[in-house]
C-alpha cells in the first residue's frame, strides 16, 4: 500500500508538472519574466522584440533576432533566422520562406517545404501546400490532406481548437474531427458554422433546423433557425427567437435566462451573459452571479473570467469563486491557463494563480 501510494504521489507529481502554465511579462526594466509555481522568473535581461503565448509555452524574438521557445521546464533555441510565427496553447508553428515547420512538446518537425499561408490551434495546424495545391491537416503527429484544390488557395475561416469545416471544389461542405472527414451538405451560399472543441453548430439551410455535430454525429437541437449561437468546448449556447438563452451539452439542454441578454458570450469552458445589469455564469449546471453590474470589458479563457471590476480594477473569477484582484484603476489584464496577470500602472504586475495573489 505504501508504495502505492508513494507512485500515486510521483504520478500526481508529474501530471501537474505537465501542466505548468507559463505566465510571460515584460517588468518595468523591460525584462522579460514568466510568474510560475508562486514565484517569478527572469527569461531574457535584454529587451526581446516579440512573444506570443499559450497555456503550455511562450514563443518569442530576443533581441538578436533569434525565435526562442520557454515551456516551464527549459529555454530551447529554435532558429536564428527570420520567421514568421504563431502559437496555441500547446503548438509552435513557424514558417522559413516557403518551409513550414512545428514544435509540440519538445519535439521538432517540418510539415511541408511548399507552405503558404497556415494557422494554429489548440490540437491542429492547417496549412496550405502549393506543390500539389491541396489544404492539409497536421494533427497528432499526423498531416493529412483535406482537399485537393482547383483554383486559388485559401485557409478556411471556420477553425476550431481540434475540429474544421471546409469546402471542397463542389461546394460540398465537410467537416474534419479526430483525424476523420465527414460530409455536411452541398450549398453555394455561405453558411455560419460556429465551432469549438469537439462540437460546432450551424442553422442548416437545407432543412431549415439548427443543428450540431459531435461524437460524428449531426442532431436538430432545433426545429427552426436560431438567432445567434457561439460554440465552447463541449457545448454550445444560442438565442432563440424570443431571445431565450440557452445551453446545450450532450444532448441535453438548460435554460439561462428569458430576459433578454444585454450581452453573452462563450469561450473554452465558460460562458457569461448579462441580465437585469447583472453579469452571470454557469458553473457546472448552476446559474453564478458574478457582478451586481455589467462590466465595461472582461476577457475569458479556459474555465476563467477577467473583468473591469466596478471601481475601474481588475477581478478574477476562477470555477465560479471570485476574487478582487486590484482597486487601481486602467490596469491591463490578461489570461494565460487558469491564472490571471495585471499589468498595473507603474508596469509592475500582479498574478492570480490558484486562489492566491503574487507581486512581481
Amino acid at each position: 500500500m505504501r508504495q502505492k501510494a508513494w507512485f500515486g504521489l510521483v504520478l500526481l507529481c508529474f501530471i501537474k508538472a505537465q501542466a505548468q502554465t507559463v505566465v510571460p511579462f515584460r517588468d518595468f526594466n523591460n525584462f522579460f519574466l514568466t510568474y510560475e509555481n508562486g514565484g517569478f522568473k527572469t527569461l531574457e535581461i535584454q529587451p526581446v522584440k516579440d512573444y506570443k503565448a499559450g497555456d503550455e509555452f511562450v514563443a518569442y524574438i530576443d533581441t538578436r533576432g533569434n525565435l526562442r521557445l520557454y515551456d516551464g521546464r527549459q529555454r530551447k533555441d529554435i532558429t536564428n533566422l527570420n520567421v514568421e510565427y504563431q502559437v496555441s496553447d500547446h503548438l509552435l508553428g513557424y514558417m522559413i520562406g516557403p518551409t513550414l515547420n512545428m514544435w509540440e512538446r519538445g519535439r521538432l518537425q517540418t510539415l511541408t517545404y511548399f507552405g503558404r499561408n497556415f494557422l494554429v490551434k489548440d490540437s491542429l495546424i492547417l496549412f496550405e501546400d502549393t506543390r500539389f495545391n491541396t489544404l492539409n491537416v497536421y494533427w497528432r503527429k499526423n498531416t493529412m490532406p483535406l482537399a485537393t484544390i482547383i483554383g486559388d488557395l485559401s485557409i478556411p475561416t471556420t477553425v476550431g481548437e481540434n475540429i474544421v469545416v471546409f469546402k471542397d471544389n463542389g461546394n460540398l461542405y465537410k467537416v474534419f474531427h479526430e483525424g476523420l472527414i465527414y460530409e455536411i451538405f452541398s450549398w453555394s451560399g455561405a453558411v455560419d458554422f460556429q465551432l469549438g472543441t469537439d462540437i460546432l453548430c450551424f442553422n442548416d439551410p437545407t432543412t431549415r433546423t439548427f443543428v450540431a455535430f459531435e461524437n460524428g454525429q449531426f442532431t436538430d437541437v432545433e426545429s427552426q433557425y436560431m438567432r445567434k449561437y457561439k460554440a465552447g468546448r463541449g457545448f454550445i449556447v444560442y438565442e432563440d427567437l424570443n431571445s431565450n438563452l440557452w445551453y446545450y451539452a450532450k444532448g441535453e439542454k438548460i435554460l439561462l435566462t428569458n430576459f433578454i441578454s444585454s450581452f453573452w458570450d462563450v469561450k473554452d469552458d465558460v460562458v457569461v451573459w448579462g441580465e437585469n445589469n447583472y453579469m452571470f455564469t454557469l458553473v457546472d449546471g448552476v446559474k453564478v452571479q458574478i457582478a451586481n453590474f455589467i462590466p465595461t470589458s472582461w476577457e475569458i479563457k479556459n474555465n476563467t473570467i477577467a473583468y473591469r471590476n466596478i471601481m475601474g480594477g481588475v477581478s478574477g473569477v476562477i470555477n465560479g469563486v471570485s476574487t478582487e484582484i486590484t482597486l487601481l484603476p486602467d490596469s491591463e489584464f490578461k489570461i494565460f491557463g487558469n491564472s490571471v496577470l495585471v499589468k498595473l500602472f507603474n508596469s509592475s504586475h500582479l498574478v492570480l494563480s490558484d486562489g492566491k495573489i503574487y507581486s512581481n
